[in-house]
C-alpha cells in the first residue's frame, strides 16, 4: 500500500514577514520566528482527514466560522506560532500570566540587562480611574506630563548608572539588577497555539486592557494573525472580539425593553438586586454597568436611567 504524500501547509502572507520587526512603544518590537499550520490545518483537524481534500475554499471558511461560533476549540490548537518580543518588564508581568504558552526569557542573571527603558511622552501620562481600581481614565495636562517625563528620564539614567557601577565593581549580575526600573525592556521567545493566542488577544486587545500591552496585542492580531490564518481571524472578529454575549438575565431585560415594558424591566432589575440606592443615588454595580453599556451599543434607552 502506497502511503499518501503529505504537503506541509503554509501561509504565504506570513512567510513574507518572517523575522520582520514590528516596532512597539519607543524601543519594543514583536516578530514571527516560526509557525506551524494555517487555515487548512484547522479544517483538516476538524474533519479528521489527511490531504487537501475536495472541499471548496468557501466550505472551509464556513466550517471555520462554524467551529468558532460553536466554541469547538480543539481544531484551532493544531496551529502554533513562535514570536520574539521585546517588552517593558511591567507589561511583561501581565503577559506572562497567560500560562498557556512555552516561554524562554532573556536572563539578567547570565547577561547584562538590556540598556533600554520605556519612555513616556508628556501627553501620555494617565490618571487613575475612579470607576476601575486597575484602570486609567483621562490624562494629565502636557505641562504636568512634561515634568513627569523629565523625572522619568533622570530616574532611568541614575538607576542605569548605579547598575553599571555595581557590575564594574564585580557585583553578581543577579544582585546588581535588583533596583532596575520595571520600565526596563526584556526579551522573550513565546510559543503558543492559535486557540490560546486568540484568548490572549480577546483580553489584551480589549479597550479596558492596559495601553502598554494592548498595543502589542493589536499588532500581533492585525499584522500577524490576520496574515497567518485570515479565515480564522475573520471568524474571531465576528463571533468573539466584536460580538457581545448576553446572559439569561440580560436577555430577559432586552425582551422587556424591546416590547415596551419599561416599568417591568426596572422592577426585574430591582428584584435581582442590581438597582440599589443610597440617599436617592443609584449605587455602583459592575454587572449592571456592563449591561447598560451593551444596551447603549444597541441604541436602546435604559429605563431605570430615564
Amino acid at each position: 500500500m502506497q502511503e499518501e504524500k503529505l504537503i506541509r501547509g503554509n501561509s504565504p502572507q506570513l512567510d513574507a514577514i518572517l523575522g520582520k520587526k514590528f516596532k512597539v512603544l519607543n524601543d519594543g518590537f514583536v516578530r514571527v520566528v516560526d509557525y506551524m499550520g494555517n487555515d487548512g490545518a484547522i479544517v483538516q483537524a476538524a474533519r479528521v482527514s489527511y490531504g487537501a481534500g475536495t472541499k471548496k475554499v468557501s466550505e472551509d471558511r464556513g466550517l471555520i466560522r462554524y467551529l468558532m461560533r460553536h466554541l469547538h476549540t480543539t481544531p484551532f490548537e493544531m496551529c502554533d506560532i513562535k514570536l520574539h518580543i521585546r517588552i517593558p518588564m511591567d507589561a511583561w508581568r501581565q503577559w506572562i500570566r497567560h500560562r498557556t504558552a512555552s516561554v524562554n526569557e532573556y536572563s539578567t542573571r547570565y547577561s547584562i540587562a538590556i540598556d533600554a527603558a520605556q519612555e513616556t511622552l508628556p501627553h501620555e501620562w494617565r490618571k487613575q480611574s475612579d470607576a476601575n481600581k486597575q484602570g486609567s481614565a483621562g490624562f494629565f495636562s502636557e505641562d504636568e506630563g512634561r515634568r513627569f517625563s523629565e523625572e522619568e528620564k533622570a530616574l532611568h539614567e541614575q538607576m542605569r548608572r548605579v547598575y553599571e557601577e555595581r557590575l564594574a565593581k564585580g557585583m553578581a549580575r543577579e544582585q546588581a539588577r535588583k533596583d532596575l526600573p520595571l520600565a526596563t525592556y526584556t526579551e522573550a521567545y513565546w510559543k503558543i497555539n492559535l486557540h490560546n493566542l486568540l484568548h490572549f488577544l480577546a483580553l489584551r486587545m480589549d479597550s479596558h486592557a492596559q495601553y502598554e500591552i494592548r498595543v502589542y496585542a493589536e499588532i500581533i492580531g492585525n499584522e500577524i494573525v490576520s496574515r497567518w490564518v485570515p479565515q480564522a481571524w475573520e471568524a474571531f472578529l465576528d463571533y468573539r472580539f466584536k460580538a457581545r454575549r448576553f446572559s439569561a438575565l440580560e436577555n430577559d431585560i432586552l425582551r422587556l425593553i424591546i416590547s415596551g415594558d419599561r416599568a417591568d424591566a426596572t422592577k426585574q432589575m430591582e428584584e435581582w438586586g442590581l438597582l440599589k440606592y443610597r440617599d436617592g443615588k443609584l449605587l455602583r454595580n459592575r454587572e449592571r454597568m456592563e449591561m447598560e453599556e451593551k444596551l447603549r451599543q444597541l441604541g436602546l434607552d435604559i429605563p431605570w436611567r430615564s
